[in-house]
């Protein structure tokens, strides 16, 4: 896994998520995609297993373009399995088969700025929450 911190240049970068066999689990990444294609046009989704595109059909498409270098953004809260070993078992192959080289960034997750932004969202909705069952206590002693 490539450290954060290194300089590179990326021809393309692909939005890794999990997957899903629900096929509205996938609407928020793709949403996500459209969002962020017209600033980014060099990005796409793809996902790890059951949902598609799968990886494997995203490098083929980045490659199709001309991408060379390519990095995997996993769009994953922590490092776990598919992080240390699946998906790193998927690359070499693929940077075989279309010519090009991969990089697996870290998880979204382990950015200090995510995490920051987690911790401010979280926060907030149990702020929100906190007052709500404050003000459902205080109508409840009225009663």
């Amino acid at each position: 896994m490539r450290e954060s911190n290194q300089p590179c240049q990326y021809d393309h970068t692909i939005l890794l998520a999990h997957g899903s066999r629900d096929p509205e689990w996938a609407a928020p990444f793709k949403e996500l995609e459209k969002q962020l294609i017209n600033d980014f046009p060099s990005v796409s989704v793809a996902f790890m297993e059951l949902s598609t595109p799968n990886i494997d059909e995203a490098v083929q498409e980045a490659s199709a373009k001309g991408a060379k270098r390519i990095a995997i953004l996993p769009l994953f809260f922590a490092t776990g399995k598919h992080l240390k070993f699946d998906v790193p078992a998927m690359l070499p192959p693929l940077q075989e088969r279309f010519n090009v080289n991969i990089d697996l960034l870290p998880a979204l997750g382990e950015q200090r700025q995510f995490r920051s932004m987690i911790k401010h969202l979280v926060g907030s909705l149990l702020s929100e929450h906190q007052q709500a069952d404050i003000g459902e206590a205080s109508q409840q002693e009225y009663r």
